[in-house]
């Protein structure tokens, strides 16, 4: 069998999966940051990171997998105060509408899901550590800043050179720092700013940066050193590569043994997100198109590629998977487990140990799907829906996703499943009463309003969704 390799952005090459302690994974990944409803980049990160630890446990790993909640920041304290509410009510609205979110896309919930402001005294203690160790200084206007060129393998991650980023257009001149391309590690509180924002500290009233938060919410989780740490291909510069220099030279200690990155979801061929203002919320989506679709869109490309969003490739990914259901629907999966010694199942394997080849693994789906359509066998199945629940895919009854309407109601037009069923009796009196111009013209509407009839051998009428 083939072993696991990952793509490791530090190493810029895919390597052989070895585990800190045999057995075992820890896992971070960066969460939300938590002042609006998550966006389907955001979809990406999760169901890219679900379906990571999804396979490392179907290897048979024990993990431990950490994705983390910012709940406080700059954007945070900007939208409460616009809102008039308190911070906390602000987040935790918005944290509950990201695991309605997650929980719709089948993103399993995390073994552990810190928020920032639970670890403000770890993250107050490694500054000290810092500090201690020659990495950190207060500036001129209150703030604790992080000494980049202290560290001698600042870029390493992201191939940036200081040279580089000195000269480039990234670096703002900031009189309170000793180089401008210092980072803040703690911010001093300002005046207009709600009490709840703040926290005492050796260096006055204020607030962690953004960097020090997952550094400390990780080390504090998995220890000093762990196995791997993910997030959107957006954060591998300045966010993870401050990381690593924080969590490095407070530690001492090697950080991050494999750096994961998922790439971007392009509109136009360019990125999505709230800065640009062309992004799309789940919610949003979710109304148009089943929450599988999604993650199946999702999914059919591999991770660290880009994804091209537009309705016409949801439509596609829909068309696809309801050819997978539709393979299931009339043949019961076989009893007993996934056989991994089968041919198609190798093939999934073999694909997902290569740094999580969805693209191939779907492939092998397809496959399958148009055996059982060829041999209706349950066997085959068994493995396609067995295969499909590896992904996180069919795992409902195959009828009522074919049935289900967009968004898992009538939205958008659809006739919903009454009108159908009552219009299908018609059809059937019609054609009891030889009048098959009116069996057909029901059938011709039907099929306009997106809805595709089979008639079954004893007369019976299936419908489902076009």
């Amino acid at each position: 069998m083939d072993p696991l390799r990952i793509y490791n952005t530090l190493a810029r090459d895919k390597q052989t999966f070895v585990p800190l302690t045999p057995g075992e994974v820890r896992m971070y990944v960066c969460g939300m940051t938590v002042y609006d409803y998550c966006h389907v980049g955001h979809a990406r990160v999760m169901v890219a990171f679900d379906l990571v630890q999804r396979w490392l446990r179907t290897l048979g790993y024990r993990v431990t997998y950490v994705r983390n909640i910012t709940d406080i920041d700059d954007k945070i304290i900007r939208r409460a105060l616009e809102n008039g509410e308190t911070i906390g009510a602000l987040t935790n609205r918005f944290i509950t509408a990201m695991h309605e979110d997650a929980a719709a896309l089948g993103v399993a919930r995390p073994d552990i899901e810190p928020r920032a402001t639970q670890f403000v005294p770890q993250m107050l203690s490694m500054i000290e550590l810092l500090e201690k160790n020659g990495y950190a200084y207060q500036g001129g206007d209150g703030d604790v800043n992080f000494a980049v060129r202290k560290f001698a393998n600042y870029g390493e991650l992201s191939g940036k050179s200081i040279e580089d980023l000195r000269a480039g257009e990234r670096v703002s001149t900031n009189e309170a720092k000793q180089d401008p391309l210092d980072f803040v590690l703690w911010k001093q509180a300002k005046p207009e700013e709600p009490p709840e924002s703040g926290w005492d500290s050796p260096w006055g009233r204020g607030r962690p940066g953004w960097h020090i938060e997952c550094s400390a919410m990780s080390c504090a989780l998995l220890g000093d050193r762990f196995d791997i740490h993910g997030g959107g291909q957006d954060l591998q510069f300045p966010h993870h590569e401050n990381e690593i220099a924080q969590s490095e030279g407070a530690t001492g200690t090697h950080f991050v043994n494999y750096w994961m990155h998922n790439g971007y979801i392009q509109i136009d061929n360019e990125k999505m997100s709230k800065s640009l203002g062309n992004f799309f919320t789940i919610r949003e989506v979710l109304e148009r198109f089943d929450a599988e679709v999604l993650r199946f869109f999702i999914l059919r490309a591999h991770y660290r590629s880009p994804l091209n969003y537009s309705d016409v490739h949801l439509e596609d990914a829909r068309a696809g998977l309801t050819r997978l259901y539709t393979a299931l629907k009339d043949v019961e999966p076989g009893d007993g487990a996934l056989d991994w010694n089968e041919a198609h199942a190798m093939r999934f394997r073999a694909a997902m140990n290569d740094d999580f080849n969805t693209v191939v693994a779907v492939s092998v789906l397809f496959e399958l799907a148009s055996e059982v359509n060829r041999t209706r066998e349950p066997a085959l199945a068994r493995q396609l829906h067995g295969l499909g629940g590896v992904l996180g895919l069919l795992a409902r009854d195959p009828r009522e996703f074919l049935q289900a309407a967009a968004g898992g109601s009538a939205a958008a037009g659809m006739l919903d499943a009454v009108a159908i069923e009552v219009a299908i009796e018609a059809r059937a009196a019609a054609k009891r009463g030889k009048n098959y111009a009116e069996a057909d013209r029901i059938r011709g509407e039907l099929l306009a309003a997106g809805v595709v009839l089979e008639d079954k051998p004893g007369g019976a009428t299936e419908w489902r969704r076009a």
